[in-house]
């Protein structure tokens, strides 16, 4: 066999994705093993039945044919008009590139930014996927630590410290895989180092209909950071949409019409009848978006709640998204032992924290997304074989 890229070879160093264990979860359930899963941030429920209603006339209605590779007008203007409303900046269709996904829109975001060879920072915890798509342009992922004792928020002055040599910025508020919001003040110095190092910030902002506390300020909207800013966006969590694989990267109009070139030369587009469903999904507004995000709201106060009956594992309560980290460290366990034990002795799948950055590690990630009882039945579980680790752990 021809000898193949160091691109591609080397996406996920050591071969570890950070999806061992959810691999594992996914085998037993496929074998008839009854898991509770509370692993990926893919909802309970299906996408709504007016949507895929939509789709299918779009589909039958003839718009199976190559689609516009921007995205369509429609679309791209109802995202430019959903951005405008959240960050108080003018944007028009040709602020915006629809993608397939925002897995995508991140990969795209990152080939705008950076060359073969720079650094591109991202914050530590981080989604999974980040470190690879950031290789995957050819580009070094330098990590920078943001703690559990300051709530997952990062400290300007670590940013600052790392950004000698960088060319972009990766950060995602609301966050996964911590549910850190990012506060007024974690923004504003976000913006001071990078006009302080001439920095790209990539603003992963999947999950802006997820806020529990506080609010969601798009990086965009603060002052003088649209020039600078590419916002990733995407229909997947706002309208569980995730197989519909629709997203967006918008920014300054010129960067904007490079992307729409690598776009012709990648994807060459989304399905036009899919863009026609995120259309009429839009449309339906911030009401249906609140609906969606309400049962993750529901069942953050469920575990908040039994987190507070318990007296070993410790969390930083969300202000947003649909997870929950939790600090299993005083069971002597790490992130990664706890997560593959919990699945050995009680069915229940979590995410090791390990997965997600060195600065996760002695956590695991519980996403809210079985209904209730099941999840209420999901955590008794996990917080009764943490009791016995640290049991276990005392009495060794």
């Amino acid at each position: 066999m021809a000898r193949l890229s160091s691109r591609i070879t080397g996406l996920t160093p050591g071969g570890d994705d950070g999806w061992g264990l959810f691999h594992r979860a996914r085998a037993l359930k496929a074998a008839g093993e009854p898991v509770l899963e509370l692993t990926i941030g893919e909802h309970d429920i299906r996408t709504d039945p007016a949507i895929l209603s939509a789709m299918d006339a779009a589909a039958r209605g003839g718009h199976t044919g190559y689609a516009a590779v921007p995205g369509t007008q429609a679309l791209r203007q109802a995202v430019a008009d959903r951005l405008t409303a959240s960050s108080g900046i003018p944007h028009g269709p040709e602020n915006v590139l629809v993608t397939p996904g925002g897995q995508a829109a991140l990969f795209t975001a990152h080939n705008a930014a950076c060359d073969a060879g720079d650094v591109a920072l991202l914050i530590d915890p981080y989604y999974a996927t980040y470190p690879g798509t950031i290789r995957g342009v050819g580009a070094l992922p330098r990590p920078v630590a943001a703690r559990p004792e300051d709530g997952f928020q990062p400290r300007e002055a670590d940013l600052m410290a790392a950004a000698d040599g960088a060319r972009s910025l990766l950060i995602n508020s609301p966050n996964n895989p911590t549910g850190a919001v990012y506060s007024d003040a974690t923004l504003d110095g976000i913006a001071r180092v990078a006009e302080a190092h001439d920095l790209w910030v990539i603003s992963d902002e999947v999950y802006d209909t997820q806020v529990w506390t506080g609010r969601h300020q798009p990086f965009a909207g603060l002052l003088g950071m649209f020039e600078r800013t590419l916002t990733v966006g995407s229909l997947s969590k706002s309208y569980a949409m995730t197989g519909s694989r629709l997203g967006w990267v918008a920014g300054p109009a010129e960067v904007i019409e490079h992307l729409i070139n690598l776009a012709t030369h990648t994807t060459y587009g989304v399905p036009g009848f899919i863009q026609d469903a995120g259309l009429f999904a839009l449309r339906q507004g911030p009401e249906a978006e609140a609906a969606i995000a309400a049962p993750f709201l529901r069942r953050r106060d469920i575990l908040l709640d039994a987190l507070a009956k318990q007296q070993y594992l410790r969390a930083t309560p969300p202000a947003g998204a649909m997870y929950v980290m939790l600090d299993v460290r005083a069971t002597g366990l790490s992130g990664m032992a706890f997560g593959e034990a919990l699945l050995d002795e009680e069915n229940v799948a979590v995410m090791p924290g390990e997965s997600f950055g060195a600065a996760a590690a002695g956590h695991i990630r519980v996403a809210l997304t079985l209904p209730d009882e099941m999840f209420a039945e999901a955590l008794e579980r996990l917080f009764a074989f943490a009791a016995r680790a640290v049991e276990a752990r005392t009495t060794a």
